[in-house]
């Protein structure tokens, strides 16, 4: 069995209200108690805080959705790493598909995104994953290949290893689709390889999630995996009840 450290990160997306928030948080503490893995949530922007205080002393620590690579600056409706920070944020997800496909996320922007987390001391939560159009192509490989490769591009060696990466096809989020869990692993454990090939080290340090439609009825094989290090829920996460079931079964 790896010794990598599981993470479960509940991905909000545009959803739950301040009050909402900290009612979630009240009903999820009780259900998570001495758990192994890492579990993370990512609420809203306006959120954030709240989340912080309602999880503080908890099994819970707290990421945002997305992230500026500059410090400062006029770039109306974006946030830095300090700013996270201040809010009580320890991670940030970056080039989720939403993010890339609505909002015109380019691999550039996420070379920069990355290695700015990790100097700043947020742990990024990496997105990478192919279309479904992609897949029926046999590009998986190569669309991965391309993602991490500049999503890590401007990361030292020395650091790889602390990146977390969420392999999330596009045609499984949000569809009621899941990929196999031999899928799955093979996407993941393919990842692994890429990593690997610059730093054996990093590319058995480094943890790699599963997001696509994950819920308490697959969770278990999924998680299961060799390859797979946790998962980044998306519509499951939205209920306490349903992502105590996931993290329980990490």
């Amino acid at each position: 069995m790896s010794e990598r450290r599981p993470v479960i990160a509940a991905n909000w997306k545009m959803n739950k209200s301040i009050e909402e928030a900290e009612e979630f948080c009240n009903a999820l503490l009780p259900r998570i108690c001495d758990v192994g893995a890492q579990v993370v949530i990512c609420p809203p922007f306006l959120a954030l805080n709240t989340v912080v205080e309602a999880t503080k002393g908890g099994e819970v620590e707290v990421a945002a959705q997305n992230m500026h690579f500059e410090p400062d600056g006029a770039f109306t409706g974006e946030v830095s790493a300090a700013m996270l920070l201040d809010a009580g944020a320890l991670a940030v997800v970056l080039g989720h598909s939403e993010r890339r496909q609505l909002f015109g996320e380019t691999d550039e922007a996420l070379s920069r995104k990355v290695p700015v987390a990790l100097e700043n001391g947020l742990l990024p939560i990496f997105c990478v994953g192919e279309s479904e159009e992609e897949r029926e192509r046999d590009d998986t490989d190569r669309v991965l290949r391309r993602q991490v490769d500049a999503g890590l591009s401007r990361v030292p060696e020395a650091r790889l290893g602390e990146v977390v990466i969420a392999y999330e096809p596009i045609w499984a989020i949000g569809t009621g689709k899941t990929a196999t869990p031999e899928e799955a692993e093979d996407a993941c454990g393919f990842i692994r390889s890429l990593v690997s090939a610059r730093s054996e080290a990093a590319g058995q340090a480094i943890r790699i999630l599963y997001g696509g439609s994950v819920k308490p009825a697959n969770a278990a094989d999924l998680l299961g995996r060799e390859e797979i290090d946790g998962a980044l829920v998306g519509g499951a996460s939205l209920d306490p009840g349903d992502f105590a079931a996931i993290v329980m079964a990490a």
